[in-house]
């Protein structure tokens, strides 16, 4: 074997069991390239590109899944936590069938890929309660109930944002070296024009959806555009 070579298993051993279970790495390379650069993209681009216009209320239904206002959210949110699941779910079997981590160049950006997914996924859990002066849970003569770190744009919603946002292109990032080291590896025929190919279409259909003017504001989506709501008012004095 050369120097950079890494030895890649391509059966496993498990004693408890007392068989020899063959490894198929195209189906790992399947799933993780599945997840990446098809499901992941897909739920960015919906709640890029998937919030209503603004309306001069906002949404006024509880956040939910069987909510369909919120489909652009419940698509972004299950759909992430589906796919770092299957993403970790794959890792996992990938480290355990390699007998530990291989110290490989993809296993670095492989690992780190899934590790700061699921810190993506746990961040959400911080992102603070919603609130509104129209919400559900609301009455529009009682100011103290309109409170909620997204309405009210608190410190801890704030930081949550600043790190979502910025960590998923790091994400990405890692990911993309992943992949690219991953066939590099272990080439797959075909693999690497499809990923291009889904690159290249998202591309194109971002531009097209900013053009059209489909990347409606988050907080105005949600809360509405009444100057009245504490983050309308902060960012007209700026």
């Amino acid at each position: 074997m050369g120097v950079g070579q890494v030895h890649i298993p391509k059966e496993v051993y498990f004693d408890f069991l007392g068989i020899t279970i063959p490894i198929h790495w195209d189906y790992h390379a399947y799933l993780m390239v599945g997840v990446w650069f098809v499901l992941v993209p897909i739920c960015i681009l919906t709640i890029r590109f998937g919030k209503p216009k603004p309306t001069l209320n906002g949404i006024t239904v509880k956040v939910s899944i069987w909510n369909a206002p919120w489909w652009w959210f419940s698509i972004h949110k299950y759909g992430l936590i589906a796919a770092i699941g299957l993403a970790l779910a794959g890792a996992i079997v990938a480290v355990t069938v390699s007998r530990g981590f291989s110290g490989s160049l993809h296993a670095f950006f492989g690992l780190t890929t899934v590790v700061l997914g699921c810190i993506q996924v746990i961040a959400g859990w911080f992102r603070g309660t919603h609130g509104g002066k129209n919400y559900y849970t609301a009455d529009p003569n009682d100011p103290a109930t309109w409170y909620g770190d997204h309405y009210n744009m608190t410190t801890r919603r704030r930081i949550f944002e600043a790190y979502h946002k910025t960590a998923g292109y790091f994400v990405y990032f890692f990911a993309a070296g992943a992949v690219t080291t991953g066939l590099m590896q272990y080439p797959i025929p075909g693999l690497a024009e499809f990923i291009i190919t889904v690159v290249l279409v998202a591309f194109v259909v971002s531009i097209v959806l900013e053009y059209k003017g489909f990347r409606y504001d988050g907080y105005r989506a949600a809360h509405g555009y009444n100057r009245e709501h504490p983050f309308n008012k902060a960012r007209e004095k700026l």
